[in-house]
């Protein structure tokens, strides 16, 4: 199994792939780049070590792991601050508020347990982009590394609290009105998937207001119960528990929260591609604006960016790149199809616990202006209705060869606008294909959307027809 490397992070499976030679070997190179960064603003960082803030899920691999990489990072001469387990987007944050130079969140987000990773931010606390990390990558095989001598180590320093200012500030929010949803008394039930989310996410569904708070899978074990991505097929345990607590609805994240799903009170699902889109719906209300999502999400985001005469456009797959075209747009809100959530006003990377906040507000506004309809799927009706089919082929090839292989598909579709700057996207009428490699798995994913869920399906399957009858040279 190769190491997967690429803009959400440096993953593999620990003692196969991500080995101890692979954690210090990436932490030295990330010393060394952040070293180059700092001597190019000087007058903003007096102090020549670099400070860099570390956190981590609740894999049983992590604690080691952070262990490792902060005690190499102190050997390059780094200042680091160590805030246990968090949220990556609690890192992101921490890393902006200890006015560091970056951050490391040591997380494979929704892979299984046997995976760790390594997700490395710059300054702002965002994700290094691809021009960045090819900068890391070129000292990383170069292995020129700047190391501290004994005189100038550095330090690693424990630090709590950042859970709460995470929570604080979301209350903060210009849109966030916690005695509105008081009134409403909710009942929520939380599946955090024994992750980072844990203690974080209920605490802050009570600060939100909800009325009463259930868990499942909440005591930060790390060992997942299920698969730990929140989609449709791994939350029927969720869906039991929602009907037997009988809340109204139930929120699921994954292990590094930066995901959302909802689950109605009927047990059917919001859909994860329709987080970002009834999240911007009211986001809009309060501050228009362009909005940004990838190119594997789902048209609705266009259609409720258009109500308010908004332009909607779409990033490469992958936070960094979603975030690059957000600074370049300007927009007000945007994220990813999956659940993530991405909102400036707070912070530039994907957070699901402000989601968790914009959706139940969403929620409580929709109810106001709908007193006959109080239910979570009623609101998931009142967007417009788009129905997406998602498989994985296996791939660990040649991408040049894999591209070539698009472009001859592409080419027998010509009543589609192509877009090939991430894999291959074929946008027809009213539906559209994307097929593009992971950057998190060693897959080719293959996404479709329509008017049913049958087309969906039918279209997904014929191009991934369409890709093993031209598969001589792309496996």
């Amino acid at each position: 199994m190769s190491l997967m490397i690429s803009v959400s992070g440096i993953r593999g499976i620990v003692g196969n792939s991500l080995t101890p030679d692979v954690l210090t070997s990436f932490a030295q190179a990330f010393a060394t780049w952040l070293r180059s960064e700092k001597s190019s603003t000087a007058e903003r960082y007096p102090d020549a070590q670099p400070k860099i803030v570390i956190g981590r899920d609740t894999r049983p691999t992590g604690e080691v792991i952070a262990g490792i990489v902060g005690s190499t990072l102190a050997l390059c001469g780094c200042r680091v601050v160590d805030i246990g387990v968090a949220t990556t987007p609690t890192v992101e944050i921490a890393t902006v508020k200890e006015r560091a130079d970056g951050g490391i969140i040591v997380t494979a987000s929704h892979n299984p347990v046997e995976w760790n990773a390594l997700k490395l931010l710059d300054s702002e606390g965002e994700f290094l982009n691809e021009s960045e990390l090819g900068e890391l990558l070129r000292i990383l095989d170069r292995r020129r590394f700047t190391l501290a001598d004994w005189s100038h180590t550095g330090t690693v320093e424990k630090k709590k609290g950042y859970d709460d200012a995470h929570i604080r500030d979301i209350l903060n929010l210009s849109c966030i009105y916690p005695e509105k949803i008081a009134a409403c008394r909710y009942s929520v039930l939380v599946d955090a998937v024994e992750g980072a989310g844990s203690t974080v996410m209920p605490e802050l569904c009570r600060r939100l207001g909800v009325g009463r708070v259930e868990t499942i899978s909440c005591e930060g074990s790390g060992i997942f119960p299920r698969n730990p991505e929140p989609i449709a097929a791994h939350l029927t345990a969720t869906v039991d528990a929602l009907r037997k607590t009988g809340c109204d609805f139930a929120i699921v994240v994954d292990p590094d929260v930066d995901r959302i799903a909802l689950v109605c009170e009927d047990g059917s699902l919001f859909g994860e591609e329709y987080s970002l889109v009834a999240c911007a719906d009211y986001y809009l209300k309060h501050r228009p604006g362009p909005v940004v999502n990838n190119l594997s999400s789902s048209r609705a985001l266009r259609d409720v960016a258009g109500k308010y005469g908004q332009e909607c456009l779409s990033a490469k797959v992958g936070e960094a790149n979603v975030i690059d075209l957000m600074k370049a747009c300007g927009a007000v809100i945007g994220g990813e199809g999956n659940g993530g959530i991405i909102l400036p006003e707070l912070h530039f990377g994907r957070d699901a616990l402000v989601g968790a906040a914009l959706l139940i507000q969403a929620f409580t506004d929709w109810r106001e202006r709908n007193s006959g309809n109080s239910a979570l799927s009623g609101f998931r009706k009142s967007f417009p209705s788009y129905f997406m089919a998602k498989q994985k082929e296996s791939f660990d090839g040649n991408r040049e060869k894999l591209q070539s292989l698009f472009d001859d598909i592409a080419e027998r579709h010509p009543d589609a606008k192509a877009t090939m700057t991430d894999g291959m996207k074929l946008d027809f009428a009213d539906e559209w294909v994307h097929v593009r490699p992971s950057n998190t798995e060693p897959v080719l994913r293959i996404y479709a959307e329509a008017g049913s869920v049958e087309r969906a399906k039918s279209l997904a399957e014929q191009f991934a027809g369409e890709l093993e009858a031209g598969s001589g040279g792309w496996r």
